[in-house]
């Protein structure tokens, strides 16, 4: 394709495309894609060539549109002439068309001629405005009057007192108006494009007229680069120099060129800067005048576009210059004023209604001077004054839609009717009335072209082409802590570049779209990065002062009143003594700001931001900036939550319930004061980020509170408890630690007491809590599965003992065939941990959801005792409803699951049931091992064994209920049988006077009473019969009489 490229770019236009084939051999193999890939670019510039077409053959009118007109093409004209494969392209398309088509694009040579005719585009086009040169200086000349006064220092503008509402107190109420209305808005740099370029192309007037030299040396000290269209700009200084540089008698134009150079490099960034110091404090007044007095917008409505005009054209300067002059220091204060000021000016600008009341009687007044005029000219003025005088202010009130496009294209008609040479009415004889009709039209804009005027003054969509620069201004404000409050200026700016577009160039509008919506969402993305941080430092602030009223922190201070109490010698003076809470509050100078000062400083800055608009429309999207503000904080929000956890895995250290719950409080507490300065909804970021912490993992696939804590307490607290070096504790309902050689990274009380597991409740919640049921439940059944296998090992033996439990001696001689006896207690005792620690966290839970939702818990609790129990399915049903509020079931519906889920269609119903029975067999004709152990003794303190061997009457309990609700079978009936065969086992243990069993017989036997006591299915009456009470009583007398209480 390359060599082809160069054949076309070596022979354009005139090509040969049939007879040296060979080069273009590659266009011929692929010349559908080249068509295609061609064709939008070949319409560009058909565009271009009927453009210009069309300009050379208009009659201009108007001084304004006549120059739009010639700068518009003129900037089409050397935008084309900047495209260095224009002819590659034309020369491709055209052959690919002829390949296909058999003949050459009609519009092929027109446009190959002009390609020729432009290769020195200024040349030919100072040729064709030659004819126009007295047209174009004399439209070019009616500037000399506004752009010198436009044109001025900051120093002027101060002195002036210009856009200062308070400079004449007297006339504040009055509307504020003048000869030349829509020129106190017009741009700088538009008026500055039509001088630079105008004097360009029709040059001769320089050497000849003193006051065209001396407006174009006015605009080439403005600056060095103008915009011709988006980011292409022009050299005005260099394209000039070039230009005279080949004309013979323009010397000294070029030393003036020069001279206006230096000037713009020595003087311009700093006259530039001082502006929009100016334009700074002028807007600021502004506002706060307007803010305070809203009525004053209807009669100063000028200062305002004024204002925004005159910000728009530094705004404009800077960016044009900021990448062609590197060394230009600047601030951005102004485009953050401008963008500002303009959501603001739109409440009440519709108050200009009445204008058009009063225009309409001086018009009257003026036609009554009129002596000679035509019809046309009267039938559009009449038109005027009808239209005009039949206004009233009850349509106002009726909230009538206005629409003057009619009358401004009516006197836009006037204009070209009496500004012809010889015209009837020449306008120029009738200053008054044109004075009077730019006032209307000005007046009539207010009321139904507000959008429009803004769009003029205010329109910022440039910067959609100088991304970079654009992202630049807002890291240097976000910088400046005085320009906060203004970062949203930049968001809302994006709102401006679906106006940058074409219709002509619908393809691009993807490109923009993307490009907007990414600078808009970078830009609000970093504001709410810097908010939530600020808010979050103030939440860790207010946390650690919290931190510091925590009961645990209270014993310096005990001790302190303990030692003055006593008496007792305080402590050295070399030693700090700590500060008490609320000592950071004193303060002996007011003016001196603290950390916190600052902070809420900060954040009164950035949430200003937030107020200026609730939401803006970017390219059909809709953008709400607090829901980005709400976005990061919940991300970060549910980091700080599981920060605050200290969840290391090596040291399986944590944080304790209690104290994260205080530090969550807090922070929850402070983020309400959130919406006190912006309006946002603190409590769904709450829910939505404490909901997450009840999940495994949050949102973004991280770890959750519930995650941690569901992992620390299965492999740290559980897994000692496994091993026997935690205890539970029924009496204290609580794990503690036992006393050993070797040091403990924690203590089991400080974590599982029911302050600490009502805080955990709190915390994770019924689904927090679901999650940890669900992983105790797999550890079971883990156990379970051992368990199983243990007992078909010894089934035979199993199933003679639970034949022969009435025959001792067969029983001794069986008991000897028996082996893992210890190990199935072990596993039950686990499984015992694990549920009774499940039982504590359901108590806790129970007690927080009947404070939180008090009337559903009652609810479910009568829904749980009435219920018939005509179905187990019914039932199970019920209890899941039930155990989810933390209401105590007879038969645990989590375990029923879970070991329901292990059952496989390799085993049939009937092995299941045997498999259960013989396992209680099991462990009924263990127990007695239990006496071997010296652990096994019972802690009247704790209210259990040492061992945690108590548990195994909760795992009895509840694995036998799970197991026979499964298999459809009488649990009572069971659970009989087994106290039976633990009754006649047990009663052995008195039968062996000299064996080391009998130690800690009397704790095993109130094992098989607590066994009845657990039981829903069991009774005392059930236990007499086959168990003497008497062994139970002297068997509690036996274990207690070594505690000595104690009154007094």
């Amino acid at each position: 394709m390359e060599s082809a490229i160069k054949y076309i770019n070596k022979k354009f236009p005139n090509i040969d495309y049939r007879g040296n084939i060979q080069n273009l051999t590659s266009i011929q193999r692929q010349k559908s894609e080249v068509l295609s890939n061609t064709t939008s670019y070949y319409e560009s510039f058909l565009d271009v060539i009927e453009f210009r077409v069309n300009i050379i053959t208009t009659n201009f009118d108007f001084t304004k549109n006549y120059l739009d007109l010639i700068i518009t093409y003129t900037s089409v004209i050397i935008t084309l002439s900047r495209i260095d494969d224009k002819k590659a392209l034309v020369g491709m398309f055209n052959c690919a068309h002829e390949m296909t088509n058999g003949s050459s694009d009609p519009s092929y040579p027109r446009l190959g001629q002009m390609f020729l005719e432009y290769d020195h585009p200024w040349k030919k086009l100072t040729e064709e405005f030659g004819p126009h040169t007295k047209a174009v200086t004399t439209a070019l000349l009616s500037l000399k009057m506004v752009y010198p006064r436009r044109n001025l220092p900051a120093e002027q503008w101060r002195s002036a007192q210009l856009l200062s509402l308070l400079s004449a107190p007297a006339a504040m109420l009055d509307s504020a108006c003048c000869d030349t209305m829509a020129c106190e808005y017009l741009s700088m740099e538009t008026m500055e494009r039509w001088i630079i370029i105008g004097f360009l192309l029709c040059h001769s007037s320089l050497n000849s007229n003193q006051a065209s030299q001396e407006l174009w040396k006015m605009g080439l000290r403005s600056g060095i680069y103008l915009t011709l269209t988006r980011d292409e700009v022009l050299n005005i200084h260099k394209v000039s120099e070039d230009l005279f540089d080949n004309i013979k008698g323009y010397s000294k134009r070029i030393a003036d060129i020069k001279e206006c150079r230096e000037h713009v490099l020595v003087n311009g960034g700093a006259m530039h800067r001082e502006r929009r110091h100016f334009l700074r404090g002028a807007l600021k007044e502004l506002c706060k005048v307007l803010e305070d007095e809203p009525g004053l917008l209807g009669p100063k409505a000028l200062f305002v576009f004024m204002a925004l005009s005159f910000s728009r054209d530094e705004i404009l300067w800077l960016v044009r210059h900021s990448e062609n002059m590197p060394k230009l220091k600047y601030h951005i204060s102004d485009v953050i004023m401008a963008s500002t000021f303009k959501s603001q000016v739109s409440v009440s600008i519709h108050s200009f209604h009445y204008f058009a009341v009063l225009h309409g009687e001086i018009k009257r007044s003026n036609e009554k001077n009129m002596y000679v005029c035509p019809e046309e000219e009267s039938v559009l003025m009449t038109s005027f004054v009808s239209t005009l005088s039949g206004l009233s202010v009850k349509q106002v009130d009726n909230k009538e839609e206005f629409d003057f496009r009619a009358l401004r294209l009516d006197w836009l008609r006037l204009q070209a009717y009496t500004s012809v040479n010889k015209a009837p009415l020449p306008l120029k004889d009738y200053p008054d009335l044109a004075k009077v009709m730019n006032l209307t039209q000005f007046h009539t804009k207010m009321v139904d072209a507000v959008e429009e005027m803004l769009y003029e003054t205010s329109e910022l969509s440039i910067f959609c082409f100088y991304p970079r620069v654009f992202e630049k201004m807002f890291t240097q404000s976000s910088e400046e802590a005085t320009m906060k409050r203004y970062l949203m200026a930049f968001p809302l700016v994006c709102s401006h570049f679906s106006q940058s577009g074409d219709p002509l160039c619908p393809e691009e509008v993807k490109s923009m779209e993307k490009r907007s919506l990414r600078l808009c969402v970078t830009f609000l993305e970093q504001i709410a990065k810097q908010t939530s941080t600020v808010v979050l430092e103030i939440c860790a602030e207010q946390r650690n002062l919290c931190d510091q009223l925590l009961p645990k922190h209270c014993a310096e201070t005990i001790s302190a009143a303990r030692y003055r109490k006593q008496k007792k010698p305080m402590p050295k003076k070399g030693e700090v003594q700590k500060e008490k809470p609320g000592a950071e509050s004193l303060r002996k100078d007011r003016t001196v700001a603290n950390n916190m000062d600052k902070l809420h400083l900060m954040l009164t800055e950035l949430c200003s931001c937030y107020s200026l608009c609730g939401d803006f429309v970017v390219f059909d999207h809709i953008v709400v900036p607090t829901e980005f503000l709400i976005s990061q904080l919940e991300t970060r929000l549910s980091e700080i939550i599981v920060r605050m956890t200290n969840y290391n895995q090596t040291t399986q250290e944590i944080t304790r319930p209690s104290d994260l719950l205080a530090g969550i409080r807090a922070y929850v507490a402070n983020l309400h004061s959130l919406s006190c300065y912006i309006n946002v909804d603190v409590t769904r970021l709450v829910k939505s980020v404490l909901l997450q912490q009840t999940q495994p993992l949050d949102s973004h696939g991280g770890q959750t509170v519930t995650t941690l804590y569901t992992n620390w307490f299965l492999e740290s607290l559980l897994r000692q408890a496994s091993n026997s070096l935690i205890v539970h504790c029924p009496t204290l309902h609580c794990f503690m630690s036992q006393v050993t050689d070797a040091e403990q990274s924690f203590r089991a009380e400080e974590f599982s007491d029911i302050s600490e597991l009502q805080a955990l409740a709190e915390l994770i919640g019924a689904y927090g809590l679901k999650f940890l049921s669900e992983n105790l439940m797999w550890h079971i059944t883990s156990q379970v599965t051992e368990l199983k296998k243990m007992v078909i090992e010894n089934m035979d033996v199993l199933v003679q003992m639970k034949n022969n439990f009435d025959k001792p001696e067969e029983m001794v001689n069986l008991k000897k065939r028996l082996t893992g006896g210890e190990n199935v207690l072990k596993r039950m005792t686990i499984i015992g941990v694990i549920l009774s620690f499940r039982a504590m966290v359901q108590e806790c839970l129970k007690d927080v959801m009947s404070n939180r939702i008090m009337i559903t818990y009652l609810m479910m609790k009568l829904i749980k005792i009435y219920n018939p129990e005509a179905d187990i399915q019914v039932t199970l049903s019920i209890y899941e409803l039930a155990s989810a509020a933390g209401l105590p079931c007879d038969i645990d519906p989590s375990l029923v699951a879970a070991i329901r889920s292990m059952q496989t269609d390799n085993t049939s119903p009937d092995e299941e049931h045997k498999l259960s029975r013989l396992l209680l067999v099991y462990i009924a004709v263990s127990l007695p091992l239990l006496a071997l152990d010296p652990n096994s003794f019972y802690n009247r303190e704790h209210g259990g064994h040492n061992n945690n061997i108590h548990c195994l009457a909760r795992a009895i309990n509840q694995l036998a209920a799970a197991m026979f609700t499964i298999q459809n079978k009488n649990i009572e009936q069971q659970l009989k049988e087994f106290l039976l065969l633990a009754s006649s086992t047990l009663l052995q243990l008195g039968q062996n006077v000299e064996r080391m069993e009998i130690k800690n017989r009397e704790s095993i036997y109130l094992l098989l009473h607590m066994i009845v006591e657990e039981s829903p299915f069991l009774s005392q009456d059930m236990l007499e019969s086959c168990f003497p009470y008497v062994l139970l009583r002297n068997a509690y007398r036996e274990v207690y009489k070594s505690f000595i209480v104690t009154l007094g």
